[in-house]
């Protein structure tokens, strides 16, 4: 079932028997009216914490608090009647232990009305996941390119190359058997990526891992060529709306200069026209 054939809310469950059918359409979304836009073609609008460098103009993802997710979040909800919201945990939220991380995952999904958590880490968060299925919290698993240990991973690289490959494997299999419902593939070869989706019992959700995944996510500015200086590898521009913007501002800001608006159809005028006589 997806989003756009559903009459109702999709669901965690609805996204774990997808697992090998129509793949999974995913994109982030950051407000109320591009998420209405993505209720209508997505399965799942992920608010994710790529919010603070889209919209805030943090230079990582490490700076988001829980108040941004779920200022963004409750947003997001409000613009969707099918697709699913699922909503990121922030860096420092989770990783304490697993009370931290339940106490927060549950605010987050009380707070905004998403049924649906994600965290980032393999093996190392697999007790956290555990614990947090286990109390109803839905989690979907973030492994590959895990963008809040960017400082400990050492750049925004490829994971998963030759020695690596056995651990991202093990990371996979790990947040499956903990409960998540769902796993990001992010920046992972295309070949291992394939490999841990036929392994898996669980829907895979790329992002830099190829074709073969059960499903592909992309940041939407990215996707809607929002951002003019930052093109990644792995993302297809299925437009340019960051020049087209710039050239209608330009334009707004030379009939300014011009004086050539408003325009006399933009304006009032002081007396309102005469109403002609009622037939």
């Amino acid at each position: 079932m997806s989003a756009s054939s559903s009459m109702r809310p999709v669901l965690p469950t609805d996204i774990l028997a997808r697992k090998g059918s129509e793949p999974l359409v995913v994109l982030t979304a950051y407000t109320t009216p591009m998420a209405r836009i993505v209720d209508r073609h997505c399965d799942i609008a992920l608010v994710g914490d790529s919010l603070g460098m889209v919209l805030h103009g943090l230079p990582s993802t490490l700076g988001v608090t829980m108040e941004m997710m779920i200022l963004h979040g409750r947003a997001v909800v409000r613009g969707l009647q099918k697709a699913m919201p699922v909503i990121d945990m922030p860096f420092g939220s989770y990783e304490e232990g697993p009370q931290q991380a339940f106490r927060n995952a549950a605010r987050l999904m009380a707070e905004t009305g998403a049924p649906a958590v994600k965290l980032e880490g393999g093996q190392h968060m697999a007790e956290t996941i555990a614990f947090l299925t286990k109390r109803g919290v839905p989690v979907m698993a973030h492994i590959g390119l895990t963008p809040q240990s960017v400082n400990t991973l050492g750049g925004y690289k490829v994971v998963g190359r030759e020695g690596e490959a056995d651990k991202v494997m093990a990371d996979a299999l790990a947040v499956e058997a903990a409960g998540a419902f769902s796993v990001v593939l992010e920046k992972v070869p295309e070949g291992l990526a394939g490999r841990i989706t036929q392994r898996l019992a669980i829907p895979t959700i790329g992002i830099g891992a190829g074709v073969a995944c059960d499903g592909q996510v992309l940041v939407v500015d990215d996707m809607l060529g929002l951002f003019t200086d930052f093109r990644p590898k792995f993302v297809k521009r299925y437009s340019e709306l960051g020049q087209t913007a710039d050239e209608a501002i330009a334009a707004y800001a030379a009939e300014v200069r011009a004086r050539h608006f408003p325009g006399p159809e933009h304006a009032f005028p002081d007396v309102l026209p005469a109403k002609g006589p009622k037939s």
